[in-house]
C-alpha cells in the first residue's frame, strides 16, 4: 500500500504544481508590457482600428484576463497549448520540433559538467594544499565570474577566425550527410554549445566535489580501509567517492532548471535550434501562446529531473534505500 500511495502522491503534487505554473506564468504575461496584434500591426506597416479590434477578437484579446485564463487552462488540461500568433501553428507541435534540440544539449552539457568536475573536485581533493587543488579553486572562480553568454563569444572568435576547426553556427550542415555521417555532424556541431554550456556548471561541480571528497575522506571508515592496506585509489573510489557524490546529485536536481535558462543565451549565440532560441524570438513578437507552452515544457522537464534526482538518491546513498523500503 505504501508504494501505491508515493506515486499518487508524486503525481498529485506535480499536477498541483504544473497548474499552479500555468496560472502565474499566465498573470505575469498579462503584467508584460505591449501585446502580439500591436507587434504584428508594425511589421504590417500599420492597420485601421477596425482591422485591430478584428485580430483582437480572432486571438481572444477582447475578453478579460480572467475569462482568457479560464479559457487557456481548460486548454491546457486536454494538451491544447493554442496556435503561435507568429508561427500560426499548433504551439505544441512547435514546441516538440524544437525539444530534442534542447534535451540533447542541455544532457551534453550536463554529462560533461558532472563527469569533468567530479573527476577534477575528486583529484584535486587528494592533496587539498597542492598544485592541482589550487588551480581548482582559481579555475572555479573564473567559471563563476564568466557570463556564459561571454564564454559563447570568446569560443565563437576563436574557432571561427583563429582555429577553424568546429562548426560556430546551426545544428547541422545545409546540406545535412545522411545515415551514421548526420549524427557524426551533430556531434560536430554540438561541442562549442556544450562546453559553452558546462563550463559553469564545470567550476561548480569541481568546487562542490573538492570540498565534500576532502570531508569524506576524513571520516573514520576511510581511516580505516587505509590501516587495513587498501590501494588508495580503491580507497577513494570505491569507499569515498559514492557518498561524496550525494552533495553533487543534489546540486543537478537544483540546477535543472538553470540549465534551460543557460540554453536560452547558448542557442541564440550559436544559432541552435531549440526551445531557448525559440523562447527568445517568441519573447521579441509578443507570441504570448508559445512563450506560455516554453514556460509550461520547461517547468514539466524540472520536475521530471527532480523525481530522476531522487531515483539517484536511492542509487548512491543506500541508507536512504532502507529508510523507504
Amino acid at each position: 500500500m505504501t508504494n501505491l500511495k508515493q506515486p499518487l502522491v508524486f503525481l498529485a503534487q506535480s499536477v498541483g504544481l504544473a497548474l499552479a505554473v500555468v496560472v502565474l506564468n499566465f498573470l505575469l504575461i498579462q503584467l508584460a508590457p505591449g501585446d502580439p496584434v500591436s507587434v504584428i500591426v508594425g511589421e504590417m506597416g500599420g492597420a485601421s482600428e477596425e482591422v485591430i479590434a478584428q485580430m483582437r477578437a480572432a486571438y481572444g484579446l477582447d475578453k478579460s484576463v480572467l475569462e482568457q485564463l479560464l479559457i487557456y487552462v481548460s486548454k491546457v488540461a486536454v494538451g491544447d497549448l493554442g496556435y503561435s500568433y507568429y508561427h500560426n501553428s499548433p504551439v505544441l507541435q512547435l514546441i516538440m520540433q524544437r525539444l530534442p534540440a534542447t534535451v540533447l544539449l542541455a544532457l551534453s552539457a550536463l554529462t560533461l559538467a558532472v563527469v569533468l568536475g567530479t573527476l577534477v573536485g575528486v583529484l584535486s581533493a587528494r592533496k587539498p594544499h597542492g598544485l592541482l587543488s589550487s588551480f581548482v579553486t582559481v579555475v572555479s572562480l573564473i567559471g563563476y565570474a564568466a557570463p556564459v553568454f561571454w564564454t559563447g563569444l570568446m569560443l565563437l572568435l576563436l574557432f571561427s577566425a583563429i582555429w577553424p576547426i568546429f562548426p560556430t553556427s546551426g545544428m547541422v550542415q545545409m546540406r545535412a550527410p545522411k545515415g551514421f555521417m548526420y549524427y557524426v555532424d551533430v556531434a560536430h556541431h554540438l561541442v562549442l554549445p556544450a562546453v559553452t554550456l558546462a563550463s559553469i556548471y564545470i567550476a561548480s561541480y569541481s568546487r562542490l566535489s573538492r570540498t565534500s571528497m576532502i570531508d569524506v575522506l576524513s571520516q573514520d571508515y576511510i581511516r580505516t580501509a587505509r590501516a587495513k592496506g587498501l590501494p588508495e585509489g580503491k580507497v577513494v573510489y570505491k569507499h569515498g567517492l559514492r557518498n561524496g557524490l550525494i552533495p553533487v546529485v543534489t546540486m543537478v536536481g537544483l540546477q535543472f532548471g538553470q540549465l534551460f535558462a543557460g540554453a536560452t543565451l547558448v542557442e541564440t549565440v550559436f544559432n541552435w535550434p531549440g526551445l531557448g532560441r525559440l523562447a527568445f524570438e517568441s519573447i521579441l513578437r509578443r507570441d504570448y501562446p508559445t512563450i506560455l507552452g516554453i514556460l509550461l515544457m520547461t517547468s514539466i522537464l524540472v520536475m521530471v529531473a527532480n523525481a530522476l534526482t531522487d531515483l539517484a538518491y536511492r542509487l548512491v546513498d543506500p541508507r536512504i534505500r532502507s529508510k523507504r523500503a
